[in-house]
């Protein structure tokens, strides 16, 4: 049989990016994807619409990289965000820059990404096959020799001068993401760093579906772990059916699922007023007090009418009804405005978690050319390995810049053994 050049594991946004920059170096490619048909997780990022990265100068951009922005910088220069977009233009996707930098398709169609992409792969000649379950990577005496996987009931040994592993993590299992890639690494020696949810839901400890769909704007939140606040935030908090979310519950739930799945004690403060202190929020209360002797009618001036009777149902009894404007209870009620506080006693698991954190070890993988230590052959990109972003475009320009990295350097490898082999 001849042997293949290159086989990239998932026909995801790292899998395919890492085709496209293999074949673009000249070297053939064997795509194979477990599911009916690609990029099935990009076809839902967004709500739809796909934030495919965020325009921020790396020095910013590498803030809401976790857990080690450096591991990541080599393959963001490679392929930057600027990259990303050119490239994507170049292939007849018009990409448009919204708020907090971040940069969606022009027609707002998340499947218009994938379209494009798959496109571009079938022009370049790259061989996709679908329905393909990789269950093994083959190795003899430190060299990966290619794979062993399954289609329609039957198992076929594909022969390889190089593999990519781009398989995903365990977020959103619906689209294929089971873990296979980890599996992979652990049956081939590698560490892999404990993996948990992220960018997932925050469950509080009352009863918070009657603010299903509410969506405070420009709120603080501090995250406890005992008695301590390990992280703060400003921006966009959104309760759910799952509990709290929008951009700044995700940026928060990395760490408040870590110290969870730890045994700590987890709680979160809202700041509804960041931008009035609570001397001042108190005096406005203490006014408005003197005319509006209902507790519902007072909130309704400073909160929107959904969250009114949830947050009167954690105000002490006493406040339940204002007769007396009073400065004792203007002050306590904005000491509740200024840090409404509450538990967290769980979190959404994979099943709507937007990413996975932990995975491949990055001790594992020299990221320069995101190719393994102990396998020279043997490359890793995307959500697979132990690094991921915040919400708002980051994770997919990580799968871009380390699928990128991992398939021009494939292509390097390959090229220099056929050059070896022809002298």
């Amino acid at each position: 049989m001849k042997k293949r050049e290159l086989i990239v594991i998932g026909a995801g946004a790292a899998g395919m990016m890492a085709a496209v920059a293999a074949a673009r170096n000249g070297v053939s490619v064997l795509l194979l994807e477990k599911m009916e048909k690609s990029g099935r997780k990009i076809r839902i990022t967004g709500k739809g619409r796909c934030n495919i990265t965020n325009t921020k100068d790396w020095n910013e951009f590498s803030t809401h990289i976790h857990p080690n922005a450096n591991f990541f910088k080599h393959s963001f220069f490679s392929f930057s965000n600027k990259d990303t977009i050119n490239f994507f233009e170049s292939i007849g996707l018009k990409c448009s820059v919204e708020r907090g930098d971040r940069v969606y398709p022009e027609s707002g169609v998340a499947t218009d990404v994938v379209d494009r992409l798959i496109d571009h792969i079938k022009s370049l000649g790259i061989e996709i096959k679908f329905n393909s379950v990789v269950r093994d990577i083959v190795q003899e005496k430190g060299q990966i020799e290619g794979v062993i996987y399954e289609n329609g009931g039957k198992i076929y040994k594909e022969d390889a001068e190089a593999v990519i592993v781009a398989t995903g993590g365990l977020s959103y299992p619906s689209t294929g993401s089971d873990g296979d890639g980890y599996k992979f690494a652990v049956n081939l020696g590698l560490s892999v760093k404990d993996c948990h949810p992220s960018l997932t839901a925050l469950t509080p400890d009352f009863d918070f579906i009657p603010l299903k769909w509410l969506i405070l704007k420009n709120v603080g939140l501090s995250l406890f772990v005992g008695k301590d606040v390990v992280q703060q935030e400003m921006g966009e908090l959104e309760f759910t059916d799952n509990g709290l979310e929008g951009s700044i519950g995700y940026k928060v739930s990395r760490r408040a699922v870590k110290a969870l799945i730890n045994g700590e004690k987890v709680s979160v403060a809202i700041d509804l007023k960041p931008a009035v202190d609570k001397q001042t929020l108190s005096s406005r209360l203490l006014k408005d007090m003197e005319t509006d002797k209902s507790m519902r009618k007072l909130l309704r001036h400073y909160m929107p009418e959904q969250l009114v009777e949830t947050f009167i149902a954690v105000l002490p009894k006493r406040f339940a009804s204002v007769t007396v404007a009073d400065v004792g209870p203007a002050n306590e009620i904005a000491t509740f405005m200024k840090e409404w506080r509450m538990a967290i006693k769980g979190y959404t698991s994979y099943e709507r978690a937007v990413i996975t954190a932990g995975g491949v070890s990055m001790d594992e993988i020299i990221s320069k050319k995101m190719v393994s230590r102990k396998f020279p052959n043997l490359f890793f990109a995307g959500e697979v390995v132990d690094l991921d972003g915040d919400t708002g475009g980051y994770n997919l320009q990580i799968a871009f810049s380390t699928g990128y990295t991992a398939g021009r350097e494939a292509a390097y490898l390959i090229r220099k053994l056929k050059e070896s082999m022809s002298e």
